[in-house]
């Protein structure tokens, strides 16, 4: 109770610092740039040692940088925790959708819903309702078609309404790798519409980079090709290149925001949807990158899988070059961006904390016990559950029941398995682990009476329930990255 009156007290402060020479109460924009697939190390002002993300980097000394903030492992589920304010193992969207699975594994793993469940209010409708203008470009990946799209779920404006004028404006320019410029050039026009209008506005920034296949403009990759290599880690020209480039578009949207004077009353908060990718997941193909000192990568529940990066810059709240110790997730969005704008959460089960105490002061701590994740599909790993609480981290496999435990404050790359010498702890968390589970009602595997140890590695394909063809997934891989834009490595 005191922990809420505070938070609303703060953000009652908040909004009459953000008044104009008038008086009137201003609410604060918000902009929120979600990457795809960047892993926790892949900034510069995370530690890496080869990429260059200049722009990315001065936005964390601007404002504070999360250092254990997590998503889940793949891209769908993640974006359902952003819309929802729930956990994915609630929202019932546990992977990445389509998804894909091994008919003949150990366990059939649950089905999920094909779209996010239109009953669940998302930050486009619930900022929208309350005065914000809305807007969403990019990737969504929750639901196929525009009755499943960021549209039906209150964003007021998408790629698909911006109508003749913006198109006109945009004639003869490029794209360039991933859409990235022409992602960037939306958002800016949007923007610029808002310089004449007296509401506030959500925008909603999702790119398709850094996903594979890696793509990189051709000047850029050399650049990488003629660096100097660090003696770890994987380093790969592409990959940095497409980071960089990446960078360079996030830059041109901060540089408008101060071209347009919208700099001081705009909260810029960016992440990612999951880990990093080290190799596609048939196990073919080149490696990309690494999550080094993290253990793993996307598609697990090891910390390469689900830590990931969380950059706010807050002018005036945020006290800039600082750093955040604390959990969060990305099922804490929805609560924050209904804080930031001085609205209640919807009405539905909320999963997730309202960060803003966090953004003014580091070492402030939401009331949480502890964050858990479920991820009971196979891909860059097997079915398991997982719960993080203070250090200790315990993950449970789903095939066998086995358990590892690790103290992340002496062991972040998850090497040391404490489960055999710390048996009160792992019973300890596996009963809390369990008890959350059937809080929340998730789905879980069960055993595959199909069961075959032969073919247990058989990918099949849910759109059309055939088997994976891995070879052809190289050669879409291969032919894409020979693009004119694009040099392959």
């Amino acid at each position: 109770m005191i922990q809420t009156l505070l938070s609303a007290l703060t953000v009652v402060v908040l909004l009459f610092c953000s008044a104009d020479l008038q008086g009137k109460v201003t609410r604060p924009n918000i902009v929120f740039i979600l990457i795809d697939d960047m892993g926790w190390p892949d900034l510069g002002c995370y530690g890496h040692a080869f990429h260059e993300t200049p722009r990315i980097d001065q936005l964390a000394q601007q404002g504070v940088r999360f250092t254990d903030f997590y998503a889940t492992p793949v891209c769908s589920s993640t974006r359902a925790t952003i819309e929802s304010g729930q956990n994915s193992a609630r929202v019932g969207i546990t992977d990445f959708l389509p998804g894909h699975w091994k008919p003949f594994a150990k366990l059939v793993v649950p089905a999920m819903p094909d779209h996010l469940d239109h009953q669940l209010t998302t930050p486009g409708e619930v900022l929208g309702r309350s005065g914000y203008n809305t807007a969403y470009f990019g990737k969504w990946h929750l639901g196929r078609g525009p009755e499943h799209g960021p549209s039906a779920h209150g964003y007021e404006t998408t790629a698909g309404n911006l109508g003749a004028e913006f198109e006109q404006l945009r004639k003869g320019r490029k794209g360039g790798p991933k859409g990235m410029v022409r992602l960037t050039d939306q958002a800016n026009w949007f923007l610029g519409k808002q310089v004449r209008s007296e509401r506030p506005f959500f925008l909603h920034l999702s790119h398709k980079a850094v996903h594979i296949p890696i793509q990189a403009k051709k000047e850029t990759v050399a650049k990488y090709e003629k660096k100097e290599k660090p003696n770890e880690g994987v380093n790969h020209p592409v990959y940095a290149a497409m980071i960089e480039d990446l960078d360079v578009q996030i830059g041109r949207l901060l540089d408008e925001l101060d071209r347009l004077k919208l700099t001081d009353n705009t909260v810029v908060i960016l992440t990612s949807d999951n880990g990093g990718l080290r190799q596609v997941y048939t196990g073919r193909g080149q490696v990309v990158s690494t999550n080094a000192p993290l253990r793993s990568e996307k598609g697990t529940l090891y910390e390469g899988g689900i830590r990931v990066p969380m950059i706010v810059r807050w002018p005036g709240v945020t006290p800039p070059g600082t750093a955040c110790n604390q959990l969060a997730a990305t099922w804490d969005m929805l609560p924050t961006f209904c804080a930031i704008a001085g609205v209640d959460p919807p009405r539905q089960t909320i999963d997730g904390h309202e960060l803003t105490g966090l953004f003014r002061q580091q070492n402030s701590s939401p009331d949480r016990r502890a964050l858990y994740f479920h991820y009971p599909h196979y891909h860059h790993s097997r079915p398991a559950s997982a719960i993080r609480s203070g250090d200790y981290k315990l993950i449970e496999w789903l095939e066998d029941d086995s358990v590892e435990l690790f103290d992340l404050a002496s062991d972040i790359g998850e090497t040391n398995n404490l489960a055999s010498t710390e048996p009160e702890k792992v019973s300890q968390l596996r009963d809390q682990l369990s008890a959350w589970r059937t809080q929340v009602g998730a789905r879980m595997p069960t055993k595959n009476p199909d069961y075959n140890e032969e073919k247990a590695d058989v990918w099949y394909n849910r759109n059309n329930m055939q088997p994976i063809d891995s070879a052809a997934i190289d050669h879409q891989l291969e032919s894409q990255a020979t693009k004119p834009y694009l040099r392959k490595n």
